[in-house]
């Protein structure tokens, strides 16, 4: 009897593991994706057409860029030197490399978050405030935000509508990202390439908001991409930086090693003894 109760008892707990419980509470139903509005498709499409006009998929297939040229610094509004030559390697998404002068003896490196100016005294890091300012154009320029803002899903698109900027006709899209960040495009309404490009960011110092914007002008074929040649950035409506490119190359191979860096000396330290 009690061998008869065991396989009884053993043949009731194994009905009751193959039996699943009802479910209290079934899962919700997945939330719908709200449509488009009128006018995101719109902004939508005004972008679409800006990206075929800066060559389609062979634009958004680049993923290396050589420049040459001349850079101007501005105080003033004014052009405050005679220009220095530099030489741009760029390998995207994250990697940098900018030298300056004719014996290209001083190069700027970014590789992710981290930025090192490179001289003949060695290689220092980067003054904070200098990568700050690097890494807020680097996040806000038109390759990252038609290659990584524009595919994302949470990015919102608003047409502002016709606008003018530089002395031509334009229409004004914003892209806003999900930090709430926006920027806005003016693209030529007649051969639909960009123009300007302008962004805002607040001071944490003084929590003041700040105007960047840059125009594109001067469009040459390069490799099948149309490229400006000219590029002029301002800052609260004063130009602060031009570049006029002689060259550009795209999708060069380039080496890693081009953008390695390690600190070899502080600039802020003290050499010898204090006096």
């Amino acid at each position: 009897m009690k061998r008869f109760l065991s396989l009884l008892f053993v043949l009731m707990a194994c009905v009751a593991v193959g039996q699943e419980p009802a479910p209290q509470n079934p899962p919700a139903a997945t939330k719908p994706i709200v449509p488009e509005s009128a006018n995101s498709r719109k902004a939508r499409a005004i972008l679409q057409q800006m990206i075929q006009a800066l060559g389609g998929q062979a634009y958004l297939n680049v993923q290396t860029i050589e420049q040459e040229g001349r850079t101007f610094s501005y105080y003033n509004n004014q052009p405050n030197s005679m220009g220095i030559p530099f030489w741009r390697f760029e390998k995207l998404p994250d990697k940098e490399r900018f030298e300056l002068t004719k014996q290209r003896d001083v190069a700027y490196i970014y590789v992710g978050d981290k930025g090192y100016e490179k001289t003949y005294k060695g290689v220092a890091a980067m003054d904070p405030e200098q990568l700050r300012n690097y890494l807020r154009q680097h996040l806000h320029s038109l390759e990252y935000v038609l290659k990584v803002w524009l595919p994302d899903p949470t990015t919102a698109l608003f047409y502002d509508g016709p606008a003018v900027a530089e002395q031509k006709p334009c229409d004004s899209v914003t892209l806003m990202n999900s930090k709430n960040d926006p920027v806005t495009i003016f693209i030529n309404t007649e051969n639909h390439l960009p123009v300007k490009k302008t962004f805002q960011w607040r001071d944490p110092a003084d929590n003041l908001k700040n105007d960047e914007g840059e125009t594109f002008d001067n469009w040459r074929m390069e490799q099948g991409i149309p490229t400006p040649h000219t590029i002029m950035r301002s800052h609260n409506g004063d130009t602060t930086n031009e570049r006029f490119l002689t060259v550009v190359r795209y999708n060069t191979p380039m080496a890693d090693s081009m953008f390695d860096a390690s600190v070899t000396y502080d600039p802020y330290k003290r050499s010898g003894p204090r006096q």
